[in-house]
């Protein structure tokens, strides 16, 4: 009896194949994951999926898209495995070393903007926990003038937020590892920070994309999820010039205590900026 001929994969099969398997697996949006997995192991885009769909696809290629699934199987989130997340219209690397950047950080970035508007031209910028850089290089991008450090307890974290400043030409940031303030020197007329916020007995009720894959120094934010943000609210105002802004995200419900620290501490004008979901996600005061 003769051997049935191997089958021959098209574009459109693979990601037929691909979102048919991560529904069954219960991965939330498999169809979007199955064509940006597919598009990477073509070195596709999106759309050529959709024109060339009917191609024949080759070996290589299917080798790399069954390692990719294999990878998403496991829950490995989706930036790790295309290794880039777009933040604020910018492609920035990632990896585990780092959090993934989330649109609800971009709020975080338009406060530090509107706020310190009067002094674009020449303020001088702290990002701690900069992570990705995604915050810190954004903030330079955006203001050319401005002089912007990054600072991270993480050498790891670092080695990906200067690789990003230097690819995406934000010459005008540099980075310092330092827990916190330690290391820093200076006065600035902004501080951002995106701290670890989340209460440690919640991290493992976290989705399996992020409490087996990111790092749990930039998610554990202690019992209550304020131990680094009371922190920082405390030690700013020695590091902000006077009229300087300090704005911070916070996790879901904890607006109200933030800003409560923030006035405890001398902040004046403090208040509470909602993210694209409706969420108070940013909390901003003025020494």
């Amino acid at each position: 009896m003769q051997a049935e001929p191997q089958k021959t994969w098209t574009v459109g099969d693979l990601v037929k194949w691909a979102t048919d398997d991560f529904r069954a697996r219960g991965i939330e949006n498999p169809r979007l994951d199955a064509e940006l997995l597919v598009a990477s192991a073509l070195h596709a885009t999106r759309m050529q999926l959709i024109i060339d769909r009917e191609r024949p696809v080759v070996g290589s290629e299917l080798a790399a898209l069954r390692e990719l699934v294999k990878r998403r199987r496991a829950r490995e989130p989706i930036a790790y495995l295309l290794g880039e997340r777009e933040f604020y219209g910018r492609k920035f690397k990632v990896d585990s070393r780092v959090l993934i950047p989330r649109p609800d950080t971009e709020t975080l970035v338009e406060v530090g903007l509107e706020r310190t508007r009067h002094a674009s031209m020449y303020a001088r910028v702290l990002d701690l926990c900069t992570g990705s850089g995604c915050v810190a290089v954004t903030l330079a991008r955006q203001r050319p003038t401005t002089t912007v450090t990054g600072a991270d307890v993480s050498e790891a974290a670092l080695a990906v937020a200067r690789d990003n400043a230097l690819r995406l030409g934000a010459y005008n940031v540099a980075f310092v590892a330092s827990d916190l303030f330690a290391n820093v020197s200076g006065h600035f007329e902004l501080v951002t920070a995106n701290p670890p916020y989340i209460p440690t007995p919640e991290i493992a009720t976290l989705d399996p994309d992020i409490r087996s894959f990111e790092p749990h120094l930039a998610l554990d934010g202690g019992e209550r999820g304020l131990s680094l943000v009371e922190r920082i609210v405390a030690d700013a105002p020695r590091f902000l010039v006077p009229g300087g802004v300090l704005a911070m995200e916070i996790g879901q419900g904890q607006s109200a205590a933030v800003a409560e620290l923030y006035r405890a501490a001398g902040f004046t004008d403090v208040r509470a900026t909602k993210d694209y979901g409706g969420i108070e996600r940013v909390v901003s005061g003025v020494v």
